[in-house]
């Protein structure tokens, strides 16, 4: 079981459209600090969808492998700063945390990034509701800043 949902995460994370963000710059790499902590990753679709995906460690309750995927949609013309781009954005996703009984949830991510002028740096801050599925229903959360580098 556990094989096969890690396996399912990354094929989804894999499997995303070949049509890329107009810049180059389409695949970023970083960090995430919060619940959980690690490595971030961001693969654009398009101008104003991308997909986030990240492996961490989750630290509360029990420590334990968080994995997660999600599809998210940015609005850039909400918030306007003189300097760069903010967007909001908003999404859906899936996570499983590898513990005794793994868990299995699906994210509802909402945030807000900046994503500097002339610099391929994104920094954003996020709040993901999770509805826990398997192995039984009940709701949770992630929440986490982190960093990006586009190349």
């Amino acid at each position: 079981m556990k094989k096969l949902l890690a396996l399912l995460v990354i094929t989804g994370f894999l499997a995303v459209s070949a049509e890329a963000q107009n810049t180059q710059r389409n695949k970023g790499l970083g960090a995430i600090i919060g619940d959980p902590t690690g490595v971030s990753l961001a693969y654009w679709t398009s101008d104003t969808q991308s997909f986030s995906a990240g492996a961490a460690w989750h630290f509360v309750h029990k420590p334990s492998l968080h994995l997660h995927v999600d599809y998210l949609f940015y609005r850039f013309d909400i918030i306007e700063p003189n300097v760069g781009s903010m967007p909001l954005y908003f999404g859906v996703g899936g996570r499983i945390r590898f513990e005794d009984d793994d868990q299995f949830g699906v994210r509802i991510p909402l945030g807000i990034a900046y994503h500097f002028q002339n610099d391929p740096l994104e920094i954003f801050l996020e709040v993901v509701p999770v509805l826990d599925l398997i192995p039984g229903t009940g709701f949770s959360g992630n929440s986490g800043i982190g960093i990006r580098y586009y190349f």
